[in-house]
């Protein structure tokens, strides 16, 4: 979720850590050194494919995934603890953490395959709290503005995109009814890639990006998911390519990525910014986008600007906001989530065959 500058150099400060001229502007137009990042690998002992993921801070991690799997790290990911719902076999695709020992996790698929389960003791008891019982329906993702108020996103239903809603913290949900919503392109829906097809940020705002039709597109709410307004976006789509994953910096800067996961050939028109709070995009030139598909992205805590995109053949950042990028990994991973503040900021990364890394960086 969108953090408040304001309060990130308050935070960073009081940790006595002080935000370098060189994170304002992109290091390159400085002249100054370019920090090195890369992933540190935090073997889990699993091979499900973690496209959930959530961040508390650079010790505490959640991933949950296919085969019904939940895992939580507190220790930087040394030791993982199998906090799966009993008894599930569910295919799980997003997991929103508020700390240590709540969670709210995502299990999508078709009719009352999509369901959302909640616990407030680490994961050794879940509680489902949402089971749709709409066969057209389809829930790809959801995240949260604050502990209480969140959002989940499903496919269009009768040609509208569907938002569940709720007011305390995922123990119940309301499905919001669709007058406020723009129809939906023909063959349009969702990404549930990474748990990023919908972004949450202050207040209530929301955005989710859509592909499959056309031409991709970006939804925006200011009021909880009640109404909606709708842009167009300068990447690719077709039936498997759009938008997969937003990002967003406060209420104005945000970023996109994807690309078409049906091959991972190069990424045409596969990234985009905005400045504006997403009513206009601008697309990223072939040369300084990623060269490949991403799925997720994430901006760094310690940066206004500094933000990672991830997919199945490498993870790359940006320094400017998103509108020139550089790979720095060749990793498979599906998502990535930064969170925390001062000496506890981290970010993480996840995907296949169980796959979980932490993110170092060395200036």
């Amino acid at each position: 979720m969108p953090s408040n500058l304001l309060a990130l150099r308050i935070a960073a400060l009081a940790a006595g850590v002080l935000l370098a001229t060189s994170q304002l502007v992109p290091a390159q137009a400085a002249g100054q050194h370019v920090p090195k990042y890369q992933w540190e690998v935090k073997p889990t002992g699993s091979t499900s494919q973690f496209r959930g993921l959530a961040a508390v801070n650079k010790d505490v991690a959640w991933v949950a995934g296919s085969n019904g799997q939940v895992l939580r790290t507190l220790d930087g990911g040394r030791k993982w603890q199998n906090v799966s719902p009993p008894g599930q076999t569910l295919l799980f695709r997003d997991v929103e953490a508020f700390d240590a020992k709540r969670a709210v996790i995502l299990a999508i698929g078709p009719g009352e395959d999509s369901r959302i389960y909640r616990t407030a003791d680490g994961g050794r008891t879940w509680a489902e709290s949402f089971r749709n019982t709409d066969p057209a329906a389809f829930y790809d993702c959801l995240d949260f503005n604050d502990s209480r108020h969140g959002l989940a996103l499903s496919d269009p239903v009768d040609g509208k995109f569907r938002i569940a809603a709720t007011a305390d913290g995922g123990k119940s949900w309301k499905v919001q009814a669709t007058k406020g919503m723009p129809a939906a392109l023909p063959g349009e829906f969702a990404f549930a890639a990474s748990g990023t097809c919908l972004v949450a940020g202050a207040g209530r705002s929301a955005w989710f990006a859509t592909g499959g039709g056309d031409r991709p597109r970006v939804f925006r709410t200011v009021d909880g998911g009640r109404s909606w307004k709708v842009s167009d976006s300068p990447m690719a789509s077709g039936e498997a390519a759009g938008i997969f994953s937003l990002s967003f910096r406060g209420q104005l800067h945000g970023v996109a990525v994807g690309g078409d996961f049906a091959t991972t050939g190069d990424a045409v028109r596969g990234a985009s910014y905005t400045s504006d709070g997403g009513r206009t995009w601008k697309l990223v030139p072939a040369d300084k986008a990623p060269k490949k598909y991403r799925s997720g992205s994430a901006f760094v805590p310690w940066s206004v600007k500094t933000v990672l995109a991830v997919g199945p053949t490498g993870s790359d950042v940006s320094l400017d906001g998103g509108r020139s990028w550089k790979q720095f990994d060749d990793g498979n991973y599906d998502s990535v989530e930064c969170a925390g503040f001062g000496f506890k900021a981290g970010c993480w990364a996840s995907g296949p065959k169980g796959a979980v890394a932490r993110l170092a960086v060395t200036r």
